[in-house]
């Protein structure tokens, strides 16, 4: 559907079922230089299953018209100025890698919007190297080879996606190719910029799950349990030998423990 966020026309995905802000709401945010199809599964297993889904691609991705927002505050409090234009009071945050962090300043910005969090593939500090931010900010596509080939573990770059078909590496790449110019750089400098996890990690009341790929290249299990260790009531899970696109990687395990 699409939606008037700060006046600017936003593509928010309901998961194949019209959206019902009566129900329980889980907010799907994706990473970097993604959109709303990250979420392809297991917004349509939400949406089916009780659940209200906003999948919403972030401005100046996807179908989202406006241009991105330079800080992970400012994407925390463009999400809650989603859920008031849905009519929303409270839901459920679900974030991917800058999708994370994203979730995670806004439980600690706005305690009073979030009712749980779901923190997939984070990290206490989501460095990025400077050759990668390099090649991103001269819109070179070398960027995009760095981010699908350090995404994905090893066993996805070999094939064995569970549809038919696909090949993982390349669908991530598709994504990012359509990215306007800028719009990765200007993702990956946010959350290279972003020094508040831990202290925001402190403040967070609701239950978090943490997600974690054991042979994540970009955001190692080892710093999302740094991140888990300064978080009140968090739980950690370990998907093992998935990488950091755990959303096609390992998509049945990652539901289970979305569920659970």
């Amino acid at each position: 559907m699409q939606l008037p966020v700060n006046g600017i026309d936003t593509f928010v995905a309901t998961g194949g079922q019209p959206f019902d802000p009566s129900l329980p709401v889980v907010v799907l945010l994706h990473g970097a230089g993604f959109d709303h199809s990250t979420w392809a599964l297991h917004s349509r297993w939400f949406a089916y299953h009780g659940h209200a889904v906003l999948a919403p691609d972030l401005p100046g991705h996807g179908r989202s018209l406006g241009r991105p927002l330079p800080t992970i505050g400012d994407m925390a409090n463009w999400t809650v100025a989603l859920l008031d234009a849905a009519g929303v009071s409270k839901a459920r945050l679900v974030g991917h890698s800058m999708g994370s962090l994203i979730a995670l300043e806004t439980a600690a910005q706005h305690p009073d919007k979030v009712s749980g969090l779901s923190l997939i593939g984070t990290a206490a500090a989501m460095t990025v190297g400077p050759d990668l931010l390099k090649a991103a900010e001269a819109n070179d596509p070398a960027a995009i080879d760095m981010v699908s080939i350090w995404g994905l573990g090893f066993k996805a770059e070999l094939g064995g996606s569970l549809a038919p078909g696909l090949w993982m590496h390349q669908g991530a790449q598709r994504v990012l190719q359509r990215c306007a110019p800028g719009v990765l750089y200007s993702d990956l400098n946010a959350c290279n910029s972003y020094q508040n996890a831990i202290a925001a990690a402190a403040q967070i009341k609701v239950p978090v799950t943490f997600i974690l790929g054991e042979r994540d290249m970009m955001t190692p299990a080892k710093a999302g349990k740094t991140l888990a260790a300064a978080t009140p009531n968090a739980r950690t899970v370990v998907l093992p030998g998935a990488g950091h696109m755990m959303m096609v990687e390992q998509p049945d395990q990652l539901l289970a423990a979305l569920q659970s």
